[in-house]
């Protein structure tokens, strides 16, 4: 008889832990909506003393449909947003009605659920400036203060389970921080985590999970979700990238949306059904990752999606076309649907900017859903993969700059040309104020929008400033296409001369006559990327008497096509070592790594410049001959300048 209730006990766990297994879908329509036909739960206030705070503290507490005190509850401790408190939940994710209709089918456990108020400070209300610093620093506090006085309270007033087998916590935006901090930093308390849309107080996934061996063992379920198209993803993702780099069992789940309640309530709605249940992680990699929009798609555009695995989506609508191709430094063939409608999924594509074509029919044409950009000699298609590591260039709450277009008469052409401009911070109210001008010149096949658009340089520079790692500056971004001779020795080498002339006959007097600008070498530097590396070479070289600084990006005298003109300069440079090495404060050269295409000439002309003594400064930063490692080479030459 014993053997024979085993075995039945097991089947029933079984077919328990089998139901638990499923796959738990995206809240259907109606999931949130009041049903009036069934039994519903109970939500109240409680306040509670915080001996962390000093004050008695609030936090709303939900009971399940048929609640008992003769009965033991698990417990969900649901956190809210850094604008909101402890009724954030209540009044914008409606948890009771999420929890009551789940209990009506039978889809989750019974469960107590607080929510409580995550700002621990004295004055814990959602007003004045959330972002103030004692507002912000409070919500760590509050660790101690659910540890240490609320968790006790609950068991103490309530019916629960005190085992951390039975004690979840989860949260939104602030709230999913504060969940993976509290609940990956107390593994002997959390069993089951979940973090939707989790902010950038998540700690970095080192300080959250140091001990992976020991996460794997003691977690019953890592949830982590987010809208595909909120800006906070990348906190969500690099907890993921780690995880998983870490073999450590978590549910990934990445849907339609942004930073909202549609997304967290799906979030509750998913966590809820999966927590003090049996689970079974090998369901964990099925959870859909859908793509969100590329940030330089057009306006309302799906598509390209990008995967959090930086996999791209290309889609686009071409009847006729009998052959279509995404042309991403590589070639993808597309696949045309019953609908006339081509797709194609690429493989990983390296963070940071990327130009791209269609090619329909085998003519290269600009993608209709992306915005454009001039490179490659013409206008086409870009795209932005997010980058974990561009802080440095997003849009913060920082003092900004404005980047102005300027016409100016060039008497070296005889025609009307056009530069873009950055002035710093405060360049208009600050009137009696001069400031020092870096002059920084684009590439081949590309033009003066190139380090404006392309290039982030105004995002930068205003991070760079308010953080007072760069001096204030004007950034002067000319159009250095002059000259018709072609890729070419002498074409090249025409172009080289030509511009020369331009800088110091027409640039510099107009940026020096209508701009406030310092006039003396010690406030003058020139820098430029692959073909603007070699200007800086040219021009910054045989005039250090103008300019202290030159930034050398991904470039070098091509060898053997500009032997004749690298050998020149090379003369020079041995006649003149002394006088460079003296007016230089800086000769900064960088390279994208051995995958530049730049890097075997740039590496035969430091050779050369060490054999002739001069002093200059190398860096590498790996990502090839791309704009990610030229954003990357500002960020890291313009703190050097005018110190």
């Amino acid at each position: 008889m014993k053997r024979l209730l085993f075995y039945i006990f097991a089947l029933l766990y079984c077919a328990g832990a089998l139901h638990a297994q499923d796959v738990i879908q995206q809240a259907p329509t109606g999931f949130d909506t009041l049903r009036a036909n069934i039994s519903h739960g109970t939500i109240d206030t409680i306040t509670y003393d915080s001996k962390t705070v000093g004050v008695k503290r609030r936090a709303i507490i939900y009971t399940p449909p048929g609640f008992s005190k003769k009965n033991k509850y698990p417990v969900l401790y649901l956190l809210h947003g850094i604008g909101g408190d402890e009724k954030e939940w209540l009044n914008g994710g409606t948890p009771q009605i999420i929890l009551d209709n789940l209990y009506a089918e039978g889809k989750i456990e019974p469960m107590i659920v607080v929510m409580p108020n995550g700002r621990a400070m004295k004055d814990d209300r959602a007003v004045g400036n959330i972002f103030d610093k004692d507002k912000v620093e409070a919500f760590t506090t509050f660790e101690k203060d659910l540890l240490h006085d609320l968790i006790p309270y609950i068991q103490k007033k309530y019916p629960v389970f005190t085992d951390r087998e039975h004690r979840a916590i989860a949260g939104l935006s602030m709230g999913g921080g504060q969940s993976l901090n509290f609940g990956l930093g107390n593994l002997d308390v959390f069993a089951w985590i979940g973090g939707f849309s989790s902010a950038p107080n998540t700690k970095p996934p080192q300080e959250l999970l140091p001990d992976a061996e020991a996460a794997k063992q003691k977690l019953k379920l890592l949830f982590i979700s987010c809208g595909a198209s909120d800006g906070l993803i990348n906190f969500s993702k690099r907890t993921h990238d780690y995880l998983q780099k870490n073999s450590v069992p978590h549910i990934y789940y990445v849907e339609p949306g942004v930073h909202d309640f549609k997304v967290w309530k799906n979030g509750l709605y998913m966590f809820s059904q999966l927590i003090f249940k049996p689970v079974d992680t090998s369901t964990f990699s099925k959870y859909p990752v859908v793509g969100a929009p590329a940030a330089t798609n057009v306006r309302n555009a799906k598509y390209p999606q990008i995967l959090p695995d930086s996999r791209v989506i290309f889609r686009i609508k071409a009847p006729e076309a009998k052959n279509v191709q995404v042309d991403l430094g590589r070639k993808y063939d597309m696949v045309k649907d019953t609908g006339d409608t081509w797709t194609v999924t690429t493989d990983s594509i390296s963070e940071g900017f990327h130009y791209y074509s269609l090619l329909i029919d085998g003519i290269a044409v600009a993608d209709p859903a992306s915005e454009t950009f001039y490179g490659m000699g013409r206008m086409a298609s870009g795209i932005e993969i997010p980058f974990a590591g561009g802080a440095y260039y997003a849009l913060r709450d920082v003092p900004h700059g404005d980047i102005r277009i300027k016409k100016y008469f060039s008497k070296v052409t005889n025609s009307w040309r056009q530069l873009y401009i950055y002035t710093p911070p405060g360049y208009d109210s600050a009137i009696n104020n001069k400031y020092p001008v870096l002059y920084i010149l684009h590439g081949g096949g590309e033009d003066e929008r190139g380090w404006a658009t392309q290039g982030k340089t105004d995002l930068i520079l205003d991070n760079l400033i308010a953080a007072k790692k760069a001096t204030p500056m004007i950034i002067v971004m000319p159009d250095a296409n002059i000259g018709m001779g072609g890729f070419n020795a002498n074409g090249i080498e025409t172009s080289l001369k030509i511009f020369e002339r331009e800088m110091k006959e027409s640039l510099i007097p107009f940026v020096e006559k209508n701009f406030r600008a310092l006039q003396d070498a010690k406030s003058r530097a020139l820098a430029g990327l692959s073909l603007g590396g070699m200007h800086t070479l040219y021009t910054g070289i045989k005039n250090t008497d103008m300019f202290s600084y030159l930034g050398v990006f991904s470039s070098g005298w091509i060898i053997p096509m500009m032997s004749t003109l690298a050998d020149a300069q090379y003369a020079f440079i041995k006649d003149n070592a002394d006088k460079i090495n003296g007016n230089l404060k800086q000769l900064w050269i960088a390279m994208g790594g051995k995958e530049d295409i730049a890097y075997k000439n740039c590496q035969l002309m430091l050779g050369r410049l060490k054999d002739l003594n001069i002093k200059y400064t190398y860096s590498e930063y790996p990502g090839g001959h791309t704009w990610p490692v030229w954003r990357n080479n500002l960020y890291n030459f313009a703190p050097l300048l005018f110190r």
